[in-house]
């Protein structure tokens, strides 16, 4: 491709909403332009690099014997009713009426469509098991889409899903997509660690994401160096720490704290440190229309997903309590407890309900309780609610955890029969019963793949593109393409690349070579090839974009070893 005849839309600066390198880069690069907030058209660079991420997952997904569809992104509200998602997704689906007044939504994920596909096509037992999947365009209504690609409203995505006769079956389909995602992710040289996961609104049994690790990622990973436990920070346990789990238990003090609202101020006051309290939070669960006081250690935050697991309900189900809810159970705010409040439920983590002689808040303006215990003086139902972090113990060998941040790439799923009972998608055994399919479910966020590469693949200059991702693999830059040897040595090596099959752009814009190498090293060509003063000679500068170190070949010699990195990585 001759540059000339691109659109090559590079900028110096990106938007001041682009915060995240890969945001910026993929606006700078001139891959991407926003349309509105959280939806993006794809120019022609950004969708050639799209199209090989897409090519890569469909090429080991086919090897493992999916088999390919495509959907659409409308789907039927009778769809969701069946399934019990409908209202239980919440407002990120996005939800419209056609001109008869029918409800539809725009696809976030596809176990319905797909679990119908199957019901109506599949009905003997020796069509199992099937794995279809397709790479589609998806649709979340985000409250806040922001990093780009990474958290936005329109996306694409991988999602596949599989029907078998029985678990044995489901346990085998899903150890062939986790090793067939080990393969995708490998291949596109992400540094990744697979962790637990929530099933979040997708549900099932069991779940493991794909995280690529990065310090933009927006979710933690919590590991352990020595048994190889892994979770991400919503999923992640922790050995219970048995502070004040020895002691006396001593008579209930009542303290005056005045002013002392928080935990920092409550602890400074009474000359104790954050273990020693309790902090009791008020929700709404929406659900089913009641307050819940969760109950977690002063040093410890509420694990909020925890929480709704608990409670059996959907994440926009669970809202903080308002200043209203809290005068309502005839506490007061900043010296909310568990003792004696009324007319809520009661959720205490684990590490509370075994602690001694805890403080509370006493329901009672300028007030605290002291010496306070569970079950002598309040009962609640005992749940590991807390968030995990790095310091706590391991759940598996007691060894230290560690904490980084990632952003998840994938995620798989045991479904189960959750949508196949309800959907009546079932099959006949030897006696004529029906018996629902069990289910698994895999996904890959196409386009955050692609900017996740780029925040593990970046410097001060630009994208440094993987061979087998970039949008092409070479670029000659003449330094001046009026000059005759130069122009022939150029033309030369263009053709000669291209016959080989390798992916090749000659630059043939009147600009000066400065501004031009400035461009393909923020695109992030893999390799430039420049022809300029000894271009007479037959000799050229080959210079990799991830070292940006100039290398003296020969014609024949630059484009032997250019095709020999490059099929390396093919």
């Amino acid at each position: 491709m001759k540059a000339t005849k691109m659109l090559i839309s590079t900028l110096k600066e990106a938007p001041n909403e682009a915060i995240v390198p890969s945001h910026i880069l993929l606006i700078r690069a001139g891959m991407i332009r926003k349309l509105v907030a959280g939806v993006y058209n794809y120019l022609p660079l950004g969708l050639r690099t799209l199209t090989k991420i897409e090519n890569i997952i469909r090429n080991e997904m086919d090897k493992a014997g999916a088999l390919e569809i495509l959907s659409s992104a409308i789907q039927p509200k009778e769809l969701w009713e069946a399934s019990g998602r409908w209202q239980k997704y919440g407002p990120e689906l996005m939800r419209f009426k056609d001109r008869h007044n029918r409800d539809f939504c725009l696809g976030p994920t596809h176990e319905e469509i797909f679990t119908d596909l199957v019901r109506n096509e599949i009905k003997s037992r020796k069509n199992l098991p099937i794995n279809l999947y397709q790479i589609q365009t998806k649709y979340r209504d985000e409250l806040r889409p922001r990093f780009g690609l990474l958290r936005s409203r329109e996306f694409i995505m991988k999602d596949s899903y599989s029907f078998d006769l029985d678990e044995k079956g489901l346990d085998e389909s899903y150890k062939i997509m986790y090793q067939t995602y080990e393969k995708i992710f490998t291949r596109l040289g992400i540094n990744y660690q697979i962790v637990l996961a929530d099933t979040g609104a997708i549900g099932g049994d069991s779940s493991h994401q794909f995280m690529a690790l990065s310090d933009t990622g927006e979710s933690d990973i919590i590991y352990c160096e020595k048994c190889k436990y892994a979770a991400d920070g919503e999923k992640a346990k922790a050995k219970v720490d048995l502070y004040r789990t020895n002691e006396e238990l001593k008579t209930v003090e009542l303290v005056k704290t005045p002013n002392q609202k928080t935990i920092d101020e409550v602890c400074t006051f009474l000359n104790v440190t954050k273990k020693d309290v309790a902090k009791s939070m008020i929700y709404r669960n929406l659900a089913q229309n009641e307050l819940v006081l969760v109950m977690v250690r002063g040093d410890r935050e509420v694990n909020e997903i925890k929480v709704i697991n608990a409670l059996k309900i959907a994440e926009h189900e669970l809202v903080l309590a308002t200043y209203e809810d809290i005068l309502s159970l005839n506490s007061v705010e900043g010296f909310v407890g568990p003792v004696g409040i009324q007319n809520l439920r009661i959720l205490v983590d684990e590490e509370v309900a075994a602690m001694h002689n805890i403080i509370v808040g006493a329901n009672k303006s300028d007030y605290h309780l002291k010496n306070v215990n569970f079950q002598r003086d309040y009962t609640g139902e005992v749940f590991d609610l807390r968030q995990v972090t790095e310091g706590d113990l391991c759940p598996i060998c007691g060894y230290q955890l560690k904490k980084e941040r990632g952003i998840e790439l994938g995620q798989i799923f045991k479904l189960g029969t959750k949508y196949s009972e309800p959907l009546k998608c079932t099959y006949q055994d030897e006696k004529g019963n029906s018996i629902p399919i069990v289910m698994g479910c895999y996904g890959i966020g196409v386009t955050r793949t692609m900017s996740s590469i780029i925040e593990q693949n970046y410097d001060e200059h630009g994208i440094i593109w993987p061979i087998n991702v970039a949008p092409y693999h070479v670029v000659i830059v003449p330094v001046n393409y009026e000059d005759e040897s130069i122009k022939e040595g150029a033309d030369y090596l263009y053709e000669q690349l291209q016959n080989q099959g390798i992916e090749v752009i000659l630059d043939d814009r009147d600009a000066k070579v400065g501004y031009k190498f400035k461009d393909w090293e923020l695109i992030g060509i893999p390799f430039i090839i420049t022809i300029g003063r000894k271009a007479s000679e037959k000799i050229c500068e080959v210079k990799p974009r991830r070292t940006l170190e100039n290398i003296n070949y020969s014609y024949d010699d630059a484009m032997n070893f250019v095709k020999k990195e490059i099929d390396k990585c093919l």
